[in-house]
């Protein structure tokens, strides 16, 4: 029996797995959590963020939201460059890590959502480095050969969480940095960062079944406006039952958010049923876009405290009425209700990624418009065309980085088809030269020619075209 193969990427998860473990350990029993500068029913000190800090946050927002992104596309794709990349990752995760319990300055309670979290995340990155460690063994005899796809099975489904769980993480970052979301705050935090990064979630989804997607949504037999709808009448229903506490008295927002989720679930029920012809075929439909334009409508006439609030809640409105409207465009004049711009799913209109985008926009606008940021925004001189200009940034920088990593997954995915695309369009070039020049040559001998001449000639031509081959000489060749 050969010995187990520890490569590099072995031995590098053995280093980092024993240096996490030390590093947790000293970290946890060594950090002191002083709360006697933080002022009575507040979460924070008063004082500033210090350097520590901020390599803290800037270091951890490049691992979790670049690094550990890019190495699961990588690993997805089977690419060589997987376990490098998720060793830098985790590397420099531990190093965050410890900085994150280092620091000086700014205090913050012990019980912060921010702490409690990352313990659980951390481990999640343990056990992803034990997965990987006990996969790149390459044991597949005895049992091994029955817990290796279990094994693999769990690296994979903790791998592709680990963007989304780091997503919450670095929103957990944020609200903690400041202090936010307290007390009678909580609930509107939650809303606005739950919904606001369900928009972002529904983008994202969108982008990936525009690109990579469409084939696969063919398969399932159903239209994408189906799973909208879906969605959109479960999320109505939740709505519902849940913006306002029954048996208290209704509130002016009450009203808005409860029939906001009774027209979700009801226009969801309507884009279930339009999302099958009479012959049981998939077809599109107008209701999820609708929907989220009558959303859109409701927020911008949301009624706020604050100038600044009202001017982000209605940019956050007008937003999603774009989606709306250029969703309906998009599906009824670019696409004439069919699924896709080809039948085998590759191409796509530019005018798609328009409400793409402006998903990804109002889910920024959204989580940036809650109560105690409003108030902050106020407070620091900067009016609302800039800040809803700073979250549209925002939106582009992950819209672009979402493009990315598809095109890096496509590339590896299925290298063959950009040669082939690369190839062909040297090839094209080449026949429209040589097609000129055979066309210049034609018209001079056109009227030396008879009319069955013209006629075999034209059919002949027809024919080559219809084969791919550019000469007489090259068809007798090719047979």
């Amino acid at each position: 029996m050969a010995p187990p193969r520890f490569g590099v990427g072995a031995g590098g998860g053995f280093v980092l797995l024993a240096t996490a473990l030390g590093l947790f350990a000293t970290v946890a029993t060594a950090h002191d959590h002083d709360e006697g500068n933080i002022p009575e029913g507040e979460a924070v000190s008063m004082d500033p963020i210090d350097s520590t800090l901020w390599a803290h946050i800037f270091l951890q927002m490049f691992v979790f939201g670049i690094l550990f992104p890019v190495g699961m596309v990588l690993g997805i794709v089977k690419n060589r460059w997987h376990v490098p990349v998720q060793v830098l990752a985790t590397a420099l995760a531990l190093l965050g890590y410890a900085l994150g319990h280092l620091h000086g300055g700014r205090k913050f309670v012990h019980s912060n959502v921010h702490a409690k979290f990352a313990t659980p995340l951390f481990f999640l990155m343990v056990a992803q480095v034990v997965l990987g460690i006990y996969l790149k063994l390459h044991l597949e005899r005895g049992i091994h050969g029955r817990i290796r796809p279990v094994v693999k099975m769990l690296h994979g489904i903790n791998g592709k969480a680990f963007p989304l769980i780091s997503w919450v993480q670095m929103l957990f970052g944020g609200i903690t940095a400041l202090g936010f979301c307290q007390g009678d705050h909580l609930g509107q935090c939650l809303a606005h960062f739950i919904m606001g990064s369900a928009f972002i979630a529904y983008g994202i989804l969108l982008t990936i079944l525009l690109l990579v997607g469409q084939l696969w949504l063919r398969r399932t037999g159903r239209s994408q406006e189906f799973f909208d709808s879906v969605v959109i009448a479960a999320w109505g229903c939740v709505n519902t039952f849940t913006e306002h506490r029954w048996g208290t008295a209704w509130v002016r927002n009450d009203w808005q958010h409860t029939t906001m989720g009774i027209i979700w679930w009801c226009a969801g029920l309507a884009g279930i049923w339009l999302s099958r012809g009479r012959d049981g075929s998939p077809r599109r439909n107008f209701i999820p876009g609708f929907v989220i334009g009558i959303t859109g409508w409701a927020m911008s006439a949301h009624p706020q405290d604050l100038m600044i609030s009202a001017m982000t809640h209605k940019v956050f409105g007008y937003t999603l009425m774009a989606v709306g409207v250029t969703r309906v465009i998009e599906i009824s004049f670019v696409l004439h209700d069919k699924p896709g711009m080809s039948e085998d799913g590759t191409e796509s209109h530019s005018f798609q990624y328009v409400p793409i985008f402006l998903l990804y926009a109002a889910g920024f606008l959204f989580m940036g418009a809650t109560e105690e940021q409003m108030n902050l925004v106020a407070h620091s001189g900067m009016d609302a065309v800039a800040y809803v200009l700073i979250l549209y940034s925002l939106a582009f920088l992950l819209f672009l980085f979402v493009n990315m990593l598809i095109y890096l997954y496509e590339r590896n995915a299925n290298p063959a088809a950009f040669k082939t695309a690369a190839n062909g369009h040297a090839r094209s070039g080449q026949r429209d030269e040589d097609g000129q020049l055979r066309d210049a040559g034609e018209f001079e001998l056109d009227g030396l020619m008879t009319d069955d001449e013209d006629d075999e000639h034209a059919a002949r031509r027809k024919l080559l075209r219809t084969d791919g081959t550019d000469s007489p000489s090259g068809a007798g060749r090719s047979a």
